[in-house]
């Protein structure tokens, strides 16, 4: 079991989270067409090392995090507000 810093309850187990996808991604504007909204929530890369992933505290405080850890070790190697997130370019694979 790994554990999670979360910034507002301390030091948590990883039990305690949901996790709910890629934090790397940048999304087409809402009025985007179709295509392009297709391929930014199905299609997806499967990297290895690090990423970075929503987190939501949902056992606890319930606020959103920014949690990014290598997926091969599951290490944590740093935990953000969700609000503080750097916004992503628009990612090339969601462009046609």
């Amino acid at each position: 079991m790994h554990r999670i810093h979360c910034p507002w309850c301390g030091l948590r187990d990883h039990d305690e989270f949901t996790l709910w996808g890629d934090a790397s991604r940048a999304f087409p504007a809402l009025d985007a067409p179709r295509e392009d909204w297709v391929r930014a929530v199905y299609d997806r890369t499967n990297p290895r090392g690090e990423t970075q992933e929503f987190f939501q505290h949902t056992l606890g405080c319930r606020r959103w995090l920014v949690v990014t850890r290598n997926n091969l070790t599951h290490e944590v190697l740093s935990v953000v507000p969700a609000s503080e997130r750097q916004t992503p370019a628009a990612s090339p694979e969601a462009r046609p």
